[in-house]
């Protein structure tokens, strides 16, 4: 996994990485995702390269980092497999692969800020999604 940015984003992002191996998802990151690089404007995946561009802002929060890295690899996986990746259902189906990891890390991790935000990001998860 190549990380692309400043010390701190890289910092972060390592960060960002160990809290993806404590849940068991490395492995699942690391087939579909190439790189993570940090850019200016928006975060988002770049299916061209398999890679995930970040702003500074998104790796601001660790355990909210580690969620999104899955769910942008998801968005990959969806990619490379011919489905539709993009618009609501993708969406949905991307953001309840974020959820279980959350779920996943809460139960894993031995870091109770770790277990704590977890438990914190799964309630506004839950909250948003009575949108729906």
């Amino acid at each position: 996994m190549t990380i692309k940015g400043s010390p701190d984003f890289e910092r972060k992002v390592q960060r960002a990485l160990e809290l993806v191996k404590t849940a068991g998802y490395y492995d699942f990151l690391r087939t579909y995702i190439r790189s993570i690089m940090e850019i200016d404007g928006l975060t988002q995946l770049h299916e061209a390269d398999a890679e995930i561009w970040a702003n500074k802002y998104a790796v601001e929060n660790a355990v909210d980092t580690a969620s999104l890295f899955v769910q942008k690899t998801n968005h990959m996986k969806e990619y490379l497999e011919g489905k539709l990746y993009y618009g609501g259902t993708a969406e949905k189906r991307s953001v309840e692969k974020r959820i279980e990891f959350l779920r996943i890390l809460r139960s894993e991790s031995k870091e109770k800020e770790v277990v704590a935000e977890c438990e914190r990001l799964l309630k506004l998860w839950k909250e948003s999604s009575l949108v729906y």
